[in-house]
């Protein structure tokens, strides 16, 4: 069986201070490559980075805020060496119904989702260019695919975000930089564990494999497209989600 190697590659990973951006970024770094553990604020980033070990560092950063942005990566390839391996994992929701979402959640959420990575994937961009090398990982949903009642902003954000893949992937593919997505359907997280009995069967209903996913399963994906088995696969949307959507 194939082993994953990513030793000499660098990661860095928006949101990885819990959930499934820590999923990826144990997955990642257990496979050899130097993480960049990024979260909104130093403490809980230096925490992981700590925890992982020596080839990780940890990172704050406000995705939304370009300048933010520029000077972390720097900070990061500074620490670690070239960043090789994007991963967009940053996001956040504020749900509500159409006619009651503000104006403000739907810039806080586009701005964190979409903007987010516009801002990771240009500062990164031009190192894989004259390097001719780059693996690039957006963590969209499979609301962004579906719609979702009272996400109408998440959803948005989410398939802004396949179209922008799709879209990088395209102009860089010459250079040998791979864009693609990953859509989580429902997986185990604190807001699920809160879930009533009732909502939780009527979601495990919708799942034909009648279970949550697990935050390693994603990283899983993860971890395939940005080794050397996905090395012919740019541009595509791989869906995680137990057959949801199938």
């Amino acid at each position: 069986m194939t082993t994953i190697d990513l030793t000499g590659e660098v990661a860095f990973i928006t949101g990885s201070t819990r959930g499934i951006g820590l999923a990826i970024a144990h997955a990642l770094y257990d496979a050899g490559a130097r993480v960049a553990v990024v979260g909104r604020t130093a403490g809980p980033a230096q925490t992981v980075a700590n925890e992982l070990g020596e080839r990780a560092a940890g990172f704050a950063c406000d995705v939304a805020d370009g300048t933010q942005v520029e000077a972390t990566i720097g900070a990061a390839e500074a620490a670690l060496g070239p960043i090789s391996i994007l991963v967009n994992n940053a996001g956040l929701t504020r749900d509500n119904l159409l006619l009651r979402l503000t104006e403000e959640d739907w810039d806080l959420v586009l701005d964190a989702n979409l903007k987010g990575a516009f801002h990771t994937t240009k500062a990164v961009i031009k190192g894989m260019m004259k390097r001719r090398k780059g693996r690039i990982i957006n963590i969209t949903s499979v609301v962004g695919l579906t719609g979702n009642k009272g996400q109408a902003n998440y959803a948005a954000s989410k398939a802004g975000l396949i179209g922008f893949s799709k879209s990088v992937a395209k102009e860089y593919a010459s250079r040998n930089i791979l864009v693609n997505c990953i859509a989580p359907g429902f997986i185990q997280t604190d807001m699920t564990a809160a879930l009533p009995p009732e909502a939780s069967a009527a979601l495990l209903g919708e799942i034909p494999l009648g279970r949550l996913g697990q935050g390693n399963e994603i990283a899983g994906a993860v971890l395939f497209l940005a080794s050397n088995l996905a090395s012919y696969i740019t541009g595509h949307v791989l869906v995680v989600d137990g057959g949801m959507v199938a």
